[in-house]
């Protein structure tokens, strides 16, 4: 299966239009042959979970049932969303991604398939981990998830990442790219805060549905 994410940056006059195109550009991905799923998002501004949105900045996540011939949004979205972005002047980073491993479900689905949850595979890799948040532990998670998040962005084998949500502060993920599957494990468990708040995540129940799934990246355009 082939995943991509895709990075948009508008220009600052025509932030109204991106809003505009979470609306609109629903109906091209959902009449799209070749996408078994995808998400429309908004980033935050530090590269993790972020209250403060970076309204310059948003993502389309897409699995699609084939391989392209080739990473152009006109390929990937539908000629409608590739004219969009390019009129308005956008600029664009796209993650193409293998899925290997996962647990979880978003919106009650697996989208990426049935993966195992481990594997053999230790080269670069990149991870998105994403959860909605029940809303009477919100003042618990951004306590206790974000500061944690934020040490992320110094650890060892880290290289790039970005906060992606459907809803502000309710649903929530980060997509990170690591220089191998042991760096992000020795930050994801080998920290004692993190496996801390990992541990009351499942404790106090604080989100009512989660996911966690490792890519190979194949490339970045």
């Amino acid at each position: 299966m082939l995943v991509t994410l895709t990075i948009i940056k508008y220009r600052k006059r025509y932030i109204p239009f991106a809003f505009f195109a979470m609306a609109i550009h629903r109906l091209p991905m959902w009449l799209h042959k070749n996408i078994s799923f995808y998400k429309l998002m908004g980033t935050g501004k530090n590269g993790t979970f972020d209250k403060t949105p970076d309204l310059k900045q948003w993502a389309i996540m897409a699995a699609h049932k084939e391989n392209v011939s080739e990473l152009g949004l006109a390929n990937l979205y539908g000629n409608f969303i590739a004219s969009w972005l390019r009129f308005f002047k956008c600029t664009t980073t796209i993650y193409e991604l293998e899925p290997i491993e996962s647990h979880g479900t978003w919106d009650g689905k697996k989208p990426f398939g049935i993966l195992p949850a481990k594997s053999d595979y230790d080269g670069k890799i990149a991870v998105i981990t994403r959860a909605t948040i029940r809303l009477n532990k919100q003042k618990y998670f951004w306590q206790n998830v974000a500061p944690i998040a934020a040490k992320m962005l110094q650890a060892k084998g880290f290289i790039k990442s970005y906060g992606v949500g459907e809803v502000p502060w309710v649903k929530q993920a980060t997509f990170s790219i690591w220089n191998s599957k042991e760096d992000m494990k020795n930050f994801a468990y080998g920290m004692k805060e993190h496996a801390e708040v990992i541990k009351k995540t499942r404790q106090q129940k604080w989100y009512s549905e989660d996911m966690f799934t490792r890519f190979i990246v194949k490339k970045i355009l």
